[in-house]
């Protein structure tokens, strides 16, 4: 089991819904067993594909830039410092409508996984 992660040796990957991601820790990946962790970064301009999780509930945490989210029929402005609560089965997306990357924690529970990702109109 992996007990620590080096951001530097994560390499990115393009999930589902179209965002860049760092996999910070995840089941598949490290060995820890009910959640993953991982960094998801927008870029300007960038706009996630709307999807839901069937099964797993999500926390996304800005840490850098501000957004608009769209969170089954609310939708907000969101920025560095704020947390958003997805419940399974809600369909999501977030934009990017600052001047720079928007990155934000995704902690995942169950874990991440493609699967579990449905695309939605």
């Amino acid at each position: 089991m992996i007990l620590k992660t080096a951001y530097k040796d994560l390499l990115p990957y393009r999930t589902k819904d179209g965002s860049t991601v760092r996999e910070l820790m995840h089941p598949a990946l490290h060995g820890n067993t009910r959640q993953s962790l991982a960094e998801a970064v927008v870029p300007v301009g960038g706009t996630t594909f709307l999807h839901r999780h069937l099964k797993s509930e999500e926390l996304y945490h800005i840490t850098q830039g501000q957004g608009l989210m769209f969170l089954g029929r609310e939708q907000f402005e969101v920025m560095e410092g704020d947390t958003v609560y997805i419940p399974p089965g809600t369909p999501h997306k977030i934009r990017n409508t600052g001047q720079t990357p928007l990155k934000i924690l995704c902690c995942s529970s169950p874990a991440y996984s493609h699967d579990d990702t449905e695309l939605l109109p």
